[in-house]
């Protein structure tokens, strides 16, 4: 019998884990988890109670976690400890969900890979193992063009009152929030990484808009500037992103690759792998 295997792919937002070597896939959904803001206790918490009841009679040989915030040893350990406390499993393996991304995209190729989920981050692949990377920052000093950097400049442009009339009725209609709601969701509750980035949906939902336009490309644009033109190895290899951030506004991110000045084209293929989808597009 071939073992059986749960691999994950955990953000901040969302978790979707994969058991394989059953006679067919199965896929389960979870919130996020982020070592960050979630200690042992929690994780196993989560795990208990959306994950394990939809694997009753399941048993796992082995895991293979692929998380944000798992590039520090540190927080790498949090995971690993609730994993084995929930599962018991002695084969466990964690590493950060860059890598994840890297492997889902180029396989055994060399190449960028860029994850625009709640954060952002990215790497240079070289086929094998990751040999360069650019983390993000956290929702509070970084995370160029991810959902809760783009998502803060949404809140900021309501709290401004820098929409115009017809977006700030558009937003008080979807959000019924106040500024002392807001202000307490970011300032004195938890996650607020997630509940900055649940703003892009308002994005989504008004493209077209001037404005709304320039918070997208403004975001994604401080992602190639502050990572992908980092990279010296974006001249010459093949650029990935995965994402929900990334597949909702693969547009803007193909038009930003074509606008670059002469010379300096990073993107000479691009592939936008969703988070729950399998649909690929290439430039």
């Amino acid at each position: 019998m071939s073992s059986i295997q749960l691999i994950a792919d955990a953000g901040a937002t969302k978790t979707q884990w994969c058991v394989v070597g059953l006679p067919k896939k199965k896929t389960v959904y979870t919130k996020g988890i982020s070592p960050y803001f979630l200690g042992v206790n929690e994780i196993v918490s989560l795990i208990d109670q959306e994950l394990k009841p939809s694997l009753k009679n399941v048993q796992i040989d082995a895991i293979h976690y692929y998380g944000t915030g798992c590039i520090e040893p540190t927080k790498a350990k949090i995971v690993k400890t609730a994993l084995t406390t929930s599962f018991g499993v002695k084969n466990i393996n964690v590493t950060h969900d860059i890598e994840g991304s890297a492997k889902a995209l180029f396989g055994d190729g060399k190449g960028i890979a860029s994850i625009l989920g709640t954060g952002s981050s990215s790497c240079f692949y070289n086929g094998k193992k990751i040999s360069k990377v650019i983390p993000g920052l956290g929702y509070i000093l970084g995370d160029e063009g991810s959902g809760a950097y783009l998502g803060r400049k949404v809140v900021q442009y309501y709290l401004y009152k820098t929409f115009d009339a017809d977006l700030m009725a558009a937003f008080e209609e979807k959000f019924e929030e106040t500024k002392t709601s807001i202000l307490q969701k970011v300032y004195k509750e938890p996650l607020a990484n997630r509940y900055l980035a649940s703003f892009t949906h308002f994005l989504a939902e008004n493209r077209g808009h001037y404005m709304i336009e320039n918070i997208i490309e403004d975001g994604l644009n401080d992602f190639f500037f502050t990572s992908l033109c980092k990279f010296n190895e974006a001249w010459k290899y093949p650029i990935g992103f995965t994402g929900g951030v990334a597949f909702g506004f693969k547009d803007v991110l193909k038009d930003l690759c074509y606008a670059l000045p002469s010379g300096v084209l990073l993107l000479l293929c691009a592939y936008f792998l969703p988070k729950r989808s399998s649909e690929t597009v290439s430039l």
